[in-house]
């Protein structure tokens, strides 16, 4: 995958079929679109993993998440898309329930795909990822939104509070995707944590092939007798044996 240049940035989560949304997707015309939603608890890392895919930069600080929404153009197995990715506020837990805006949710509706995301420092970042990912489910009923759990910060062993093997056990248990990364110091990790999302959205955007019609033999099926004839050309036969021996 190769990332092209012009990435455009939004402050606020545009509604679908507005004016934003639109000229966000100006120079993807023509192009299919893939958009992948970004969540997760607070300060586990999920604005420095989005910059970092698409421009591969790790920048140390930044402000608080506004919720932006990046678009890039990317090349999947010789095609070029246009990808979106939204980036969210932290999520936050009230007496063991999920604390999700508005927005958020407009933001997990509308995506093809989810990254989410906990650092190994956090526990309660990990704790969050079975009812994250309910929750996700939920606003996607009756179809299969593919999702990737990343554990994020994996260059921190020496406070981690989260064992990785324990976010790969629950991913598997989630069925989905699992990649330990270290933002500031791995690219190729982040990249393979969105490539495959961006794959496989891609792959179900493909329209369903339709069966092809049975093709006819080259050689053509014999048609069956007409007994009535047959009989009609052996009575025309025998009469003529019966007319051969008269004569004689």
């Amino acid at each position: 995958m190769r990332l092209i240049q012009n990435m455009c940035t939004i402050a606020e989560y545009p509604a679908q079929g507005s004016a934003a949304a639109s000229d966000c997707c100006a120079g993807a015309a023509g192009r299919r679109l893939v958009k992948i939603a970004v969540v997760g608890a607070s300060g586990v890392g999920k604005t420095a993993l989005v910059v970092r895919f698409l421009t591969k930069r790790f920048i140390g600080d930044y402000e608080r998440n506004a919720g932006n929404l990046y678009t890039r153009q990317v090349q999947i197995e010789g095609e070029t898309l246009a990808i979106q990715v939204q980036d969210t506020p932290g999520i936050q837990v009230h007496e063991n329930s999920l604390s999700c805006s508005e927005q958020l949710n407009r933001c997990i509706r509308w995506a093809d795909a989810v990254v989410i995301v906990f650092s190994i420092t956090d526990y309660k970042s990990y704790e969050l990822i079975s009812q994250l990912h309910q929750h996700v489910q939920q606003l996607h009923l009756g179809t299969r939104l593919p999702v990737v759990v990343v554990a994020n910060k994996a260059d921190l062993l020496h406070i981690k509070q989260v064992d990785p093997q324990l976010g790969l056990q629950l991913a598997s248990m989630l069925g989905c995707s699992f990649y330990e990364v270290s933002v500031s110091e791995n690219y190729n990790d982040v990249y393979s944590a969105f490539h495959v999302l961006c794959k496989e959205v891609s792959h179900k955007q493909q329209p369903s092939s339709t069966p092809e019609k049975r093709r006819t033999s080259l050689i053509p099926r014999p048609k069956s007798p007409n007994m009535q004839d047959l009989k009609r050309r052996f009575k025309q036969a025998l009469s003529a044996k019966v007319r051969t021996v008269t004569s004689v």
